[in-house]
């Protein structure tokens, strides 16, 4: 019987998982798994005494699934990752083809076929003694993007993804440009930026972003929107959602970045804090072993 552990986050999706807890264990035990269940705390690495596991099940949100991910890293934990979605968003579970029914998510896993899926690196260049901070989604920095991390987990609860765009009305005052210097595989640019997107997955809050990116291709898809007026640069990134060219957003492919500014800038990764630049971003591709549904 193989060995698996169910990482779940008892306050995402209104405590669902934690009702569906007997069911899902059932599910894998069925299919030959012997699974323990253990909430997480957010406090210290969940990972620590199951270095042995065949398959890591995280049951959660965007930020549960980083977490996880962060933790597998930081351990060298080669064992398998099934995600079962609980979150608000729910972006990486999305990309990989989870089912929103916790009980159907739980049957693809149990069942289902491993792929090596990419994963993004950052690393803050004057910072020696700070580990390196994992992705699976996407790295941000600028306007709006760390709307997550102040978003409060009640007000998530309460209105879902509407609790989002409460919080990101709220930063409107606080809108400013970032003078960035940019440094990709094949060229080195300063760029005057209201927003920065790196994107190992397509989607930031279920918004198909990064059309053409895939998370087995290992390269980013990078989008960074210039700083103009506000309501023009908030023109200009409508016009790129919707598929029309605008010289106001540069859209790179690259498997490393460098990022460079004077700014004391916060960043996210995956909904949760990020380092302080400058910052070096790195495609580790096929990194994870990632449990995918049968086609």
């Amino acid at each position: 019987m193989k060995r698996a552990i169910l990482l779940y986050n008892a306050k995402a999706g209104k405590g669902k998982i934690e009702k569906n807890i007997r069911d899902i264990i059932d599910i894998f035990r069925e299919a030959d798994y012997d699974m323990q269940p253990l909430s997480i705390g957010f406090e210290t690495n969940p990972l620590d005494d199951y270095e042995k596991v065949d398959l890591v099940v995280v049951a959660g949100g965007d930020g549960t699934v980083n977490y996880v991910v962060n933790a597998m890293m930081h351990n060298h934990l080669s064992a398998c990752l099934g995600v079962i979605p609980a979150g608000t968003a729910n972006d990486f579970a999305g990309a990989i083809g989870m089912s929103n029914d916790v009980l159907k998510a739980a049957y693809q896993i149990a069942y289902g076929k491993v792929e090596l899926i990419d994963c993004g690196k950052v690393e803050q260049m004057l910072q020696r003694e700070s580990k390196a901070t994992y992705f699976v989604n996407i790295f941000s920095f600028g306007i709006f993007t760390t709307t997550s991390q102040h978003t409060p987990e009640d007000l998530k609860h309460r209105f879902g993804k509407m609790a989002y765009l409460v919080a990101a009305f709220k930063e409107l005052k606080n809108i400013h440009g970032i003078p960035l210097t940019i440094t990709s595989d094949a060229e080195a640019f300063y760029y005057p930026t209201l927003m920065g997107l790196v994107f190992n997955g397509e989607t930031a809050g279920r918004m198909p972003i990064a059309r053409k990116s895939s998370l087995t291709d290992g390269v980013f898809d990078c989008i960074f929107l210039r700083k103009r007026a506000p309501f023009v640069s908030f023109f200009d990134m409508m016009l790129y959602m919707i598929g029309i060219k605008t010289s106001a957003v540069k859209y790179i492919r690259t498997s490393q970045l460098k990022l460079v500014t004077p700014c004391k800038e916060d960043t996210d990764v995956d909904g949760q804090r990020g380092g302080q630049f400058p910052i070096k971003v790195k495609c580790l591709h096929g990194a994870l072993r990632v449990v995918c549904p049968m086609a």
